[in-house]
């Protein structure tokens, strides 16, 4: 294993089309939930603790060595809104193809064939950190990581707010982060004995809600 491998996963400019989501913080910012650094921080750690949570379990899942189709229906049974779901699966499709040139294995290979259209994006980021040698801790961090890092970032464009206001706010959610990645890689452990209905489950109905009108917007910055 290589820990540098962590640091390629988790860099936004790794090309698994990240950039162009928002994370749900464009609909959030035009209803005035984020409308600065603190509420930004707010609306983070809500994620982090919601889909934040579900994606670690699912990429540490995927990263121990658990069947990725089984992990797949996982996913989409905890994700009950159409707009995630197709999100979740353009995106993973994405991390599939950016995964497969850097990493090159048989379990990616097989997941691509299995899941055409696209599997989930935690659940091919945490095969993408298995085909790595990462652990499922890294996975869990990588995407645990991922999903309060895009609505920082989308919040610096939307917001025009200071890029070291939005990292600092990052920096105060590392906690949490630890908190959410271990939790993640813990209900992963259990998968091998207990079945995917281990991995968490924790829901964000305004994230639902919201997903769903961004994707009836005629005009928008981001894809979610």
């Amino acid at each position: 294993m290589s820990r540098a491998a962590l640091l390629v996963l988790a860099d936004g400019r790794f090309p698994a089309g990240g950039h162009a989501h928002s994370g749900g913080a464009e609909p959030a910012v035009t209803a005035g939930r984020i409308k600065d650094a603190a509420t930004l921080e707010h609306f983070c750690r809500g994620r982090l603790h919601t889909a934040g949570l579900v994606a670690a379990g699912l990429a540490a899942a995927a990263a121990a060595g658990c069947d990725p189709l089984l992990l797949d229906d996982a996913a989409d049974a905890r994700t009950p809104v159409p707009a995630l779901r197709q999100i979740a699966r353009r995106l993973g499709r994405q991390m599939m193809r950016a995964a497969r040139a850097t990493w090159p294995g048989a379990e990616l290979d097989a997941l691509a064939a299995a899941r055409p259209r696209g599997a989930h994006q935690p659940v091919v980021l945490g095969l993408a950190a298995r085909s790595a040698g990462l652990t499922p801790l890294d996975a869990a961090y990588a995407v645990a990581y991922e999903n309060i890092s895009g609505p920082a970032t989308a919040a610096v464009r939307l917001l025009s707010l200071d890029p070291f206001d939005a990292t600092a706010v990052l920096a105060r959610l590392a906690a949490d982060l630890d908190q959410v990645a271990e939790a993640g890689a813990e209900a992963a452990r259990r998968v091998a004995t207990e079945g995917t209905d281990v991995l968490p489950a924790a829901s964000a109905p305004l994230l639902d809600i919201t997903a769903e009108q961004h994707a009836a917007w005629p005009v928008r910055l981001f894809a979610s």
